[in-house]
């Protein structure tokens, strides 16, 4: 499979008359995902209260980028319910995001009870203390590509397939799904409350353990090689930008229109997915460091060789499609990185990137 370079200029992009002035809840906002995402929602005048962990290691997006200072920033467990419950009822969102989460799959085989409670007790209590607000708009809480019951033959998941999940990680968000559906049916008949599955996300920004973007940048740092356990197995890899404009074009729906759908997958088209050794390859050349690569195949792997996602339906009933696609988002990340190595100020970068993203018309 060949590397693409393409950009999609067409499809929609958040709506700024929806989200100014909006009161958003974020959780996960020293993550990858959620730093980006609370970035973002200030750009588009929301006024953003965001829960997390603190972050982790020695490097975050939300300490580079300066996020604590475009919200209102708390530390908090998700684990915690009635912390979680007085905050709700203190901030009274109109529109809930959920995007924090034990997201590592390798994390999660070490250490699955952490996992577990995270991800399906955090959000139970998050959605406990949104039951019976007043003015709340639409909650979207965020899965995982891989909450699908993966038989390996490789077609793209659709958002009717099974759930599964052989993993803790993947099995915890599958079980996510489930809470979620219940919670919608019991309580949430009269608000929407839906689930998002997006792709193998990747941007600057990421720092996290075991993934193969920032292995390639530990590589590039350490002058260590990275090594590559699956080289053959593809992903569904999607920049981070075009999978936030996914989520929230889906949050103004979900408030908007009654007839949206409860669960989306925000991925790109399966030809765009790439094996690991390609986009490893090309992310180390773009950052001009291309012979920093070691394979050491895994006899057995609680990963999947194949994942895909079809993302038909988003762009059928939301406009929406990627705009960064193949050797695009992989250059777009690398621009990212080298520009945080070479020591510029990222806070003042990160926000050109979703300024000349807007500007993809």
């Amino acid at each position: 499979m060949g590397l693409m370079t393409r950009v999609n200029k067409g499809g929609r992009l958040p709506d700024p008359a929806f989200w100014n002035g909006k009161r958003v809840l974020l959780t996960g906002q020293t993550g990858f995902k959620g730093a980006w995402c609370a970035l973002w929602l200030k750009a588009l005048g929301a006024k953003v209260t965001a829960i997390a962990l603190p972050p982790e290691g020695k490097f975050s997006l939300f300490g580079l980028a300066e996020v604590a200072k475009e919200c209102d920033s708390r530390f908090l467990d998700l684990r915690d319910g009635d912390g979680i419950d007085t905050l709700m009822k203190q901030t009274r969102p109109d529109i809930v995001l959920h995007m924090a989460a034990q997201a590592l799959v390798r994390r999660s085989v070490r250490d699955p009870v952490t996992t577990w409670q995270t991800n399906v007790d955090g959000t139970l209590n998050l959605l406990q203390a949104l039951r019976g607000l007043d003015g709340l708009e639409a909650v979207l809480v965020v899965t995982s590509d891989k909450v699908y019951a993966n038989d390996g033959k490789g077609r793209a998941f659709r958002e009717d397939d099974p759930l599964g999940g052989k993993d803790p990680y993947s099995a915890s968000k599958a079980a996510c799904e489930i809470l979620v559906r219940s919670m919608r049916e019991t309580y949430f008949r009269d608000i929407p409350l839906a689930t998002v599955r997006g792709g193998n996300v990747i941007g600057g920004g990421d720092f996290s353990e075991d993934r193969l973007a920032p292995d390639c940048v530990r590589a590039i740092v350490s002058g260590a090689p990275v090594v590559l356990r699956q080289p053959a197995a593809t992903r569904p890899w999607q920049h981070v930008l075009d999978c936030l404009c996914g989520y929230l074009v889906y949050a103004e729906d979900l408030a908007l229109k009654t007839d949206t759908p409860r669960v989306m997958n925000i991925g790109p088209e399966s030809a765009h997915d790439l094996p690991v050794l390609t986009f490893a390859q090309a992310l180390l050349a773009e950052m001009a460091c291309p012979d920093l690569l070691r394979i050491e195949e895994e006899a057995r792997s609680v990963e999947a060789p194949r994942l895909a996602l079809d993302p038909s339906l988003a762009h059928r009933l939301l406009n929406w499609r990627d705009r960064l696609v193949g050797g695009e988002a992989i250059a777009a990340t690398a621009r990212w990185y080298n520009a945080w190595h070479s020591g510029q100020d990222m806070a003042a970068a990160t926000r050109r990137e979703i300024a000349a993203y807007q500007g993809l018309e």
